[in-house]
């Protein structure tokens, strides 16, 4: 097994607690992609057993299902009798450019209008294909960006790392972590079985790295509630990613929306947001603002492509850095194909949601220990620096591919209908991974505690 936890539990300043990896076999890729979601999903485990033992003074032990954490990675739900919505808009892949590839993200209704007003309106991919193809790949990455949308030229990992921004976020910390003077004196709530009882969590992110952090945290027990704006929508993922969670909706642009908000800010211990880097700042939430509202607070934030260099405000996602920082062109010389070859999931949203759970629990620890407030700050483009640096590894026995029987799946009664979710990746002894919520809608609830 590639050895990703090592840098993980330094970068989070775990103590190498006892970690047992179940499962043999591995998902297809170049890269240790398995191992990843095992070692992540491990160190958010090792945080959970460090505060049980702060607390209580009694170490847990922790396993780790290699082939659950991998289906974990892709999908942790199977509808009965009903679907879920396809994940990927109908352009939205990778096109052949007049020098390379790029790949367009036009999931979101606005990031599609922004590459059609570069491109020309399309009906589908073959009309699209004819429109990219005479294009210089960076310069049409440039123009979709500048126009507001979301596009990435496939690079070689050597060409990211002599680019500005590739320099810039190979150069920070897998988790930037800092400690605040402000100070609180809330107690700990939980128990072993639910250590975070009695947390309450706001979760401004979307998509899936930052809902894989909040949704874990709601396993043991936290008060989640998602903030969503009101004409934000993604049906492909809401019914993976709002388990546990209450979910509501908030115009932050608006003054009774910031009002809400900050009611909610005042009384909760930790803040999940994704937005670009600058974004919060310009509606006056800097960090020391969000300090000054709630003493104590963890603040825990991720963006695309790191928190410093030309791109740190650039909108992106799992895919797009993908392209950028050299894993798809990796893949596709692997595979010896004629096009990119991504990692076979979303490895680096869900690797970077699993650190923000440990940072953030590590974090609480530190409160527990000081009353002082934390933040910390991750990016999927420095995941995927840490995955890339562990090395291309030798071919693996796949992972047993057949899915689970009912012994290994739970009943869910979820706002579509019936599911049944997998059981959870992660065993730590006494503490069950259990979700009181079952998924649903975006909106579903009021925006209060």
């Amino acid at each position: 097994m590639t050895d990703l936890l090592t840098p993980i539990q330094a970068a989070l300043a775990l103590p190498p607690t006892p970690l047992t990896f179940t499962e043999a076999g591995a998902l297809p890729s170049t890269f240790a992609v398995t191992d990843l979601a095992s070692a992540s999903i491990g160190a958010a485990g090792q945080a959970v057993a460090q505060l049980i033992e702060q607390q209580t003074g009694r170490l847990p032990g922790v396993t780790v299902d290699r082939r659950l954490a991998s289906f974990w990675f892709s999908s942790s739900i199977r509808p009965v009798g009903w679907q879920v919505p396809p994940l990927w808009d109908p352009v939205a892949g990778d096109y052949a450019c007049a020098d390379g590839w790029i790949r367009l993200h036009t999931n979101a209704p606005h990031h599609r209008a922004a590459a059609e007003r570069v491109l020309g309106k399309v009906a589908d991919r073959t009309e699209m294909a004819s429109k990219v193809a005479p294009w210089n790949a960076a310069e049409l990455e440039q123009a979709i960006v500048d126009a507001g949308g979301c596009a990435a030229q496939m690079r070689t990992w050597q060409a990211w790392q002599a680019h500005p921004q590739g320099l810039a976020v190979n150069a920070e910390a897998l988790v930037q972590r800092q400690t605040y003077d402000t100070t609180t004196d809330k107690p700990w709530l939980g128990n072993v079985a639910r250590p975070l009882a009695g947390l309450k969590v706001l979760d401004l992110t979307r998509v899936l790295a930052g809902p894989v952090a909040s949704r874990f945290l709601a396993g043991l027990g936290a008060d989640v509630l998602r903030i969503d704006s009101p004409a934000w929508n993604e049906p492909g993922v809401v019914p993976e990613m709002t388990l546990g969670k209450r979910c509501a909706r908030l115009d932050l642009k608006s003054a009774e929306g910031r009002q809400v908000f900050e009611t909610l800010l005042k009384e909760a211990d930790i803040l999940f947001h994704g937005y670009r880097a600058d974004a919060l700042e310009e509606l006056g939430y800097t960090a020391n603002a969000l300090q000054q509202i709630a003493p104590g607070l963890i603040d825990v934030s991720l963006n695309a492509y790191g928190w410093s260099g030309p791109w740190r405000n650039r909108r992106g996602f799992d895919s797009l850095v993908q392209m950028s920082s050299g894993i798809a062109d990796a893949g596709m010389a692997w595979k010896q194909a004629d096009k990119p070859v991504p990692l076979p999931l979303q490895a680096l949203d869900h690797a970077t949601g699993y650190l923000m759970a440990a940072a953030a629990i590590q974090a609480l620890s530190e409160r527990l220990k000081s009353g002082r407030g934390g933040s910390a700050r991750l990016s999927l483009a420095r995941t995927a620096t840490l995955l890339v640096e562990a090395g291309q590894v030798p071919e693996q026995p796949a992972l047993r591919a057949e899915e689970p029987s009912d012994q290994g799946l739970v009943v869910e009664q979820t706002s579509w209908g019936p599911a049944h979710r997998l059981l959870a990746p992660l065993t730590i002894s006494g503490t069950p991974l259990q979700w009181d919520l079952a998924a649903g809608e975006l909106g579903s609830h009021r925006a209060q505690w």
